[in-house]
């Protein structure tokens, strides 16, 4: 079966690690982004997937190349400008088959499309979206079904009273939404103009409402990764295994992956992975919740937990750093502190002794001298 994936948006939510990198490629513990969606359409039986893109379109196809990588056919679709959800469906149309996987490229999931597919078949739906539950709906909007699954109505970012007066059917589908995920019949395309943006939430689900519009309740892990608290949140349930994945194998039973040719003389606590070239000094502790990429140093005294450190990144001695994210190539002087969400982009160099917190992002190529920054 076939996949379109829509991986054309600018990241900017998830700045400054998308200011040099496509967000589709962006590292998520030891691997691109949107290699967990393809390792997921993978495992139920996806081979053809096309990636409609079009902010750096050039970089993610050099990282995934033509996907025999990942056992399937990959193939690139560029938009000119963007065309929203359904107006890049349908710049693609000439690509797609009878049947197909529609799909958000920046969600962390693990929904059971093999079922999803199977309920599609059997309802003879013309689309079937993927829903989730969520805690609180009020960020989303809620997608009610009837007692035969049928879409009845979609409800815009809901109050919290509202959800509690208006629970839908029988109640099981309160907190559903839209998981960005849907099997679609190609006659759906008839649907959506050209040459023009369009959104399939907005123009193309309403006329369906009644007419061959499903759901498909989805007990799964789901994330958007779309803002750095969300990047952190989904490295830590990969490693703590709360998401299929393949991160899993290399954990093992001890959550904890420690490649041979990283040299540790001070601590590392699971759940942890911690890459080839890493060194961690004789008193730092490194973990829990933590990953250090590729020839990432930690120096003697410092403390790294629930906080990801991208490849060749430096961190002096007596460092503290928590809650906060450091991208590739980046150097932090000693006695730093770095947390409450913190980002450091690309290239970033932090004097001695700063304090850097309250989701402050330093941009790519910043440079902090000592004692510089008190946030």
């Amino acid at each position: 079966m076939q996949a379109l994936i829509l991986a054309g948006g600018e990241g900017t939510r998830l700045r400054p690690l998308t200011s040099t990198v496509p967000k589709p490629v962006v590292p998520l513990v030891d691997r691109p982004l949107i290699s967990y969606m393809l390792e997921w359409l993978g495992r139920h039986g996806i081979d053809d997937v096309i990636m409609s893109c079009g902010f750096l379109a050039s970089g993610v196809r050099n990282v995934l190349g033509d996907g025999s990588a990942f056992g399937m056919r990959l193939r690139f679709v560029e938009e000119p400008e963007p065309l929203g959800t359904a107006g890049a469906l349908k710049f693609a149309e000439q690509m797609l088959d009878e049947r197909f996987l529609m799909l958000n490229g920046d969600v962390l999931t693990d929904i059971d499309l093999t079922a999803q597919i199977a309920q599609h078949e059997r309802t003879q739906a013309r689309a079937t979206l993927g829903l989730v539950a969520v805690p609180d709906p009020t960020n989303y909007g809620l997608v009610r079904l009837d007692d035969s699954a049928r879409v009845r109505e979609f409800v815009e970012k809901p109050s919290s009273d509202s959800i509690a007066e208006r629970p839908g059917g029988d109640g099981a589908d309160a907190s559903f939404i839209s998981a960005g995920a849907y099997v679609l019949e190609r006659e759906i395309l008839d649907l959506v103009p050209a040459e023009r943006t369009v959104s399939i939430e907005r123009e193309v689900w309403p006329l369906l409402v009644g007419d061959g519009l499903y759901g498909f309740r989805a007990d799964a892990y789901w994330l958007d990764i779309g803002t750095p608290e969300r990047y952190l949140q989904g490295t830590f349930d990969i490693i703590e295994g709360n998401v299929r994945t393949a991160v899993a194998e290399r954990l093992g039973s001890g959550y904890l992956a420690v490649s041979d040719e990283a040299i540790i003389y001070g601590r590392a606590i699971p759940p942890a992975v911690i890459e080839r070239g890493v060194q961690v000094a004789v008193d730092a502790h490194v973990g829990s919740l933590v990953f250090l990429g590729q020839d990432v140093t930690v120096g003697a005294g410092s403390v790294v937990e629930r906080s990801v450190i991208l490849n060749g990144s430096e961190i002096g001695e007596n460092c503290r750093l928590s809650n906060c994210i450091v991208a590739a190539g980046c150097r932090i002087g000693a006695g730093t502190r770095i947390s409450s969400g913190a980002v450091l982009g690309e290239g970033v160099t932090v004097g001695a002794d700063n304090v850097i917190a309250n989701g402050a992002r330093l941009f790519p190529g910043v440079a902090l001298g000592d004692g510089a920054l008190r946030f």
